[in-house]
This record gives structure tokens, C-alpha cells and sequence, in this order.
């Protein structure tokens, strides 16, 4: 209502702007689902099944450890829903900061999540493969063991590769909230540096694998949680969040 008496037309975003606290819980309930079954499926069940650098130990592993891979597989379903969800959470909670970089982080992390999940199958049919060795007659047992191992190998490389365009979701991601206002500053410089760790190796996987290190990811360890919590415990700034709101739309 304006001081003459007459209310102003509502805003596309006014939808969203009744229930922003709301997708900002939900993130953060997502991101805490995300980071355990993510620590169990990604992390926990390949490092006690695979043995780096040894076939034959890594298919016993898989064919005794059965129960463990397709939990493990079970955990990374779990994880890619709930990142679907997140993706939409965070489009609206950072769609007022700039409505087209949101979208293009939009399409980084839809690109990321079905590119890694198409790695994924790589690692799950590890399993089909060693159990169909019957079948595969023209190999011998430790060249089954060799393809076996040769997919999961294959999968890491095409989630890290994947990886590049979480990477750049997560710099526009981090970029987006440090221009936000409604939350902390440091949460987008957190997550600007995890995209540029993601982009990084993956394109040292490419060019100089022997410094492609895992370690360069361990922000993420880091700056992801930090985020998650403040989203579940603190939400977003919402009458800031209306002000970005009404100023992308006026």
C-alpha cells in the first residue's frame, strides 16, 4: 500500500517471497541429507571396496562386499534427488541477485548431476560384470577382473570430469551470494572457492594428472556445510531478500 492509498501490483517473485525462509530450511535439510548419504556413497563404501592400483583385490572386494556396493549406490540415488531439490532451492533464494546468472547456475548443476550420474552407471556395472564372468568366455578371470576395474576407474575420471561444471554452478553460486546482502559474505566467498578447487582439477585431471589431488577439494568439506547449517539454523535475511526482490523487479 503506498501512501496514497493505493497497493502496488504484486511482483513475480511475490510468491516465493512468502515462503523464501522456507526453501532456505529446506536447503538446508537437503544439504545435510546430501552430505551423509554423499560421505557414505562417494566416500565410506568405495574406500573400503576399492584397492588402488590392484584388479584382482578390487573385484573380490566388490563380489564379497555386495551388500556394501549397492548400499553405497543406494546413498548416491539419495544424494542425486536431494540435488535436484537443492538446485531449485537455490534458484529461488538467489534468483533476485541476477535472474540469468541463476539460471545458468541452474543448467551447471543439472549438466553436473546427469554427467555424473551417467559416471555412476560406470561404477555399479563393475558389479553386473564380475557376477556375469560365466558369460564372458572369451576372457580369462584376471581380464574380467581388469574391465571390472577399468569401470570404476573410467567412473572416477567422468565424476571428477563432471565435476568442472559443479565447479562453475558453485563459483555463480558463490558469486550470487556474496552480492546477495540477506546472507553472509563469507558463505559466497566459501563457495566461489569450491567451484574454482572443482574446476581446477578437473582440468588437471586432463592435463597434469599427478597433481590432480583429491585435496584440493577439501574446502568443499568445509564451506558446503558451513552453508548448510546457516541455511537450517538461520535462513536468509527475508526483509533484505524483499528489498533485492523488489529491485529486480522495479
Amino acid at each position: 500500500m503506498t501512501a496514497s492509498g493505493y497497493a502496488l501490483p504484486a511482483h513475480p517473485l511475490a510468491p516465493a517471497d512468502a515462503s523464501v525462509q522456507s526453501y532456505a530450511r529446506l536447503a538446508g535439510i537437503l544439504g545435510v541429507i546430501t552430505l551423509v548419504a554423499g560421505g557414505f556413497g562417494e566416500a565410506y563404501a568405495p574406500s573400503r571396496i576399492i584397492v588402488s592400483g590392484d584388479a584382482a583385490a578390487t573385484a573380490r572386494n566388490i563380489l564379497a562386499m555386495e551388500s556394501l556396493f549397492r548400499w553405497g549406490f543406494a546413498a548416491y540415488l539419495v544424494e542425486a534427488l536431494c540435488d535436484a531439490g537443492l538446485t531449485m532451492a537455490f534458484w529461488v533464494l538467489v534468483r533476485p541477485v541476477h535472474r540469468n546468472l541463476a539460471m545458468l547456475m541452474v543448467v551447471m548443476r543439472i549438466i553436473s548431476t546427469c554427467g555424473f550420474g551417467s559416471a555412476e552407471m560406470l561404477y555399479f556395472a563393475a558389479l553386473s560384470t564380475l557376477q556375469s564372468a560365466q558369460q564372458l568366455t572369451g576372457l580369462q578371470p584376471a581380464q574380467v577382473d581388469a574391465l571390472a576395474f577399468t569401470l570404476v576407474k573410467t567412473s572416477g575420471f567422468g565424476q571428477a570430469l563432471f565435476g568442472m561444471f559443479y565447479g562453475v554452478a558453485n563459483l555463480i553460486f558463490g558469486w550470487l551470494l556474496y552480492r546477495s546482502a540477506f546472507l553472509p559474505r563469507i558463505l559466497g566467498v566459501g563457495m566461489g572457492i569450491v567451484g574454482i578447487a572443482f574446476i581446477v582439477r578437473a582440468f588437471l585431471l586432463v592435463l597434469a594428472p599427478a597433481f590432480a589431488s583429491p585435496l584440493l577439494l577439501v574446502v568443499a568439506g568445509i564451506a558446503f556445510p558451513a552453508l548448510t547449517l546457516w541455511l537450517l539454523v538461520k535462513g536468509v535475511d527475508v526483509a533484505k531478500w524483499r528489498e533485492r526482490a523488489a529491485l529486480a523487479n522495479s
